[in-house]
């Protein structure tokens, strides 16, 4: 299963607490055929049928059926930067 670092628990409960209406939700994933692939992310009041869910110190993220496959195994990471608030995700292999 996906596991979060503790700057990507970070970035996704502060995207989240930006939208009033996903203050239960999370982040989710929705994932193509390899783990170079590109993902789309969005912000979602709950997760969909058959999504996995995983959660970290009050961060949620959901997986679409194709993401969690890719992902398995995988750690996401994150980096914030500080001046523009943008936020960065990225996928590594579990150590």
């Amino acid at each position: 299963m996906l596991t979060l670092t503790e700057e990507a628990t970070t970035a996704v409960k502060t995207i989240t607490a930006q939208f009033p209406d996903a203050a239960h939700g999370g982040v989710r994933i929705e994932g193509a055929g390899t783990p170079e692939s590109q993902f789309a992310l969005s912000v979602v009041d709950a997760p969909e049928s058959g999504d996995a869910v995983v959660e970290n110190a009050g961060a949620r993220v959901f997986l679409d059926t194709d993401a969690a496959a890719v992902l398995d195994d995988r750690v996401l990471d994150a980096q914030i930067d500080p001046e523009q608030g943008s936020v960065q995700f990225a996928v590594t292999t579990a150590s």
